[in-house]
């Protein structure tokens, strides 16, 4: 058995205060406790002992198994970096199978499940620290990862995917918090077996589907040539005649963790078209083309504390004085976004129910809307700023929500807060409003805002405006989606993403000026 060496967990963003450190290659993984608070709230004591028992009897032991070394442990997760990828999969899937086994007596709400995530990156280490994109990157996976299950970066399955026995699954290129490039996500599957199982399954379901299908096909074609007259048919026959079209076949369902991707057009994280050329004004001989206006809250102007200390990125908390203004009362809709694309000025028309949020737009499709909106209406419409944005999340409060402290059910579209794990955001709406009476300020889709993102606030605007200095090919998202959890429902909540480019969680609201 090796020794366990423990470090303390940075962040990229507060770099070692003595100058350049040693550089190392490492694989990272992080674990952490599926709803730990609901856990700790109804045991609080018996938890606790819990975790620390599975700490001691599992997780240390595995990693030393495997070579690793411990970085952190908290109360709900922990920290290992191991210098072989290899190494760390094959102790990501042992502390799970062993979990799975502790758990079998248990009933499911009493259940202690991690969620994993290991990534391979470049990481400075300390005696006692341990920063990098690496280490944020592998939270990042962690957070996405169903509970009982490992979640892998691109990095680590082209270092494993010939070395260990198991399945894998690619979900596909995600976006992470903080991070610009989507990153190369595989969920494991221990059971090599079962996936080509799964896989044969799936295939022989494809084979009969399309054999019943040309055989539906077939027998369409024999009855309409038996039921001609006489001679018709035969006359028909010396006539050349396209062959019959197969019916697409039906796929399979998608499996629960790959990313939906709510518009046919534009793939998953793909680069939007070029903004088209801003609409002629129109001439007496022409009119503009008809805008429902977006139902608009009247918000009154005031001082706040902008941001938290709960992540870098949100610091430092600074007063921020905002102007009267008017804010969409919901995301803007799939019915308000297709009557932009009936006009020619959006690029895409929305697909979804019409009171849904309208998704997979980029800050430059948003732009776009604004733009028509206000041209149409007459009207000064824009996307708010970030400022404004978080002042109306707020509500006038200064809580980690906007309804207290703590999470609570029906209040926020998100992954953990309280409702079945949904394949797509609910309509506009279906939570209860913030004390502004604005709706899905926290959850259901993410928001772009008119900033331009900034790691910190440091610089930041104090009266409310737009940050536009900078690096602009990534601008600024608000609220959380429905894949996310509770985290990022927080008002201060923020992250940034590439201007161009479309994502299935990414919506926006609209916002006017006096």
């Amino acid at each position: 058995m090796g020794e366990i060496r423990n470090f303390r967990s940075g962040n990229q963003n507060e770099p070692p205060p003595h100058g350049a450190m040693p550089r190392r290659l490492a694989a990272i993984i992080v674990g952490d406790i599926a709803s730990y608070s609901r856990l700790m709230q109804a045991d609080e004591e018996g938890t606790h002992v819990r975790v620390k028992r599975i700490e001691r009897d599992l997780i240390e032991p595995s990693i030393v198994e495997h070579h690793g070394s411990l970085v952190k442990t908290t109360g709900d997760g922990f920290i290992a970096i191991f210098d072989s990828p290899v190494e760390a999969v094959r102790c990501s899937i042992v502390i799970q199978q062993n979990l799975v086994g502790r758990n079998a007596s248990l009933p499911k709400d009493s259940r202690i499940e991690y969620r994993i995530g290991v990534n391979l990156g470049d990481v400075i280490i300390e005696p006692d620290d341990v920063y990098g994109d690496g280490v944020n990157i592998a939270t990042r996976i962690e957070g996405i990862a169903q509970p009982g299950q490992v979640f892998i970066s691109g990095a680590i399955y082209e270092q494993i995917k010939h070395k260990v026995v198991c399945g894998y699954e690619s979900l596909g290129d995600r976006k992470v918090k903080n991070i610009t490039d989507p990153v190369r996500i595989y969920r494991v599957l221990p059971d090599a077996d079962a996936v080509g199982g799964t896989r044969g399954r799936r295939e022989n379901t494809l084979i009969f589907l399309l054999g019943l299908t040309l055989l539906v096909s077939a027998a369409g074609v024999l009855w309409y040539l038996l039921a001609q007259p006489p001679g018709k048919g035969s006359e028909q026959a010396a006539t050349p005649t396209a062959a019959p079209v197969a019916s697409p076949v039906p796929q399979p369902p998608a499996r629960e963790a790959a990313v939906p991707t709510p518009q046919p057009s534009p793939s998953l994280a793909s680069p939007a078209p070029p903004a088209p050329a801003p609409a002629p004004t129109p001439t007496p001989s022409q009119s503009p083309t008809p805008a429902s206006e977006p139902e608009m809250i009247v918000v009154r102007g005031g001082s706040f504390a902008m941001g938290s200390n709960d992540d870098p990125t949100e610091r430092p908390v600074h007063q921020v004085a905002i102007k009267p203004f008017s804010i969409g009362k919901y995301p803007v809709t799939v019915r308000e976004w297709n009557e932009c694309a009936a006009a020619k000025a959006c690029g895409f028309t929305a697909i979804g129910k019409d009171d849904a949020p309208v998704t997979n737009v980029s800050w430059t499709d948003a732009q776009q809307y604004a733009g028509w909106l206000a041209q149409a209406t007459k009207k000064s419409y824009r996307l708010p700023s970030e400022a404004e944005w978080e002042y109306a999340a707020r509500g006038g409060t200064q809580t980690k929500y906007w309804w207290g402290d703590k999470l609570q059910p029906g209040m926020a579209g998100c992954k953990d807060c309280g409702d079945a794990a949904a394949e797509q955001p609910a309509k506009v709406g279906s939570f209860k409003p913030n004390p502004f009476g604005l709706y899905d300020m926290g959850g259901g889709v993410d928001q772009w805002v008119a900033d331009c993102w900034h790691r910190t606030y440091q610089g930041a605007p104090n009266d409310g405006s737009a940050w536009s200095g900078g690096d602009c090919s990534s601008h600024v998202l608000r609220s959380g989606s429905w894949k996310n959890d509770s985290r990022y429902v927080r008002p201060s909540n923020r992250d940034g993403y590439d201007t161009n480019v479309r994502y299935p969680t990414h919506g926006f609201r609209v916002a006017l000026s006096p």
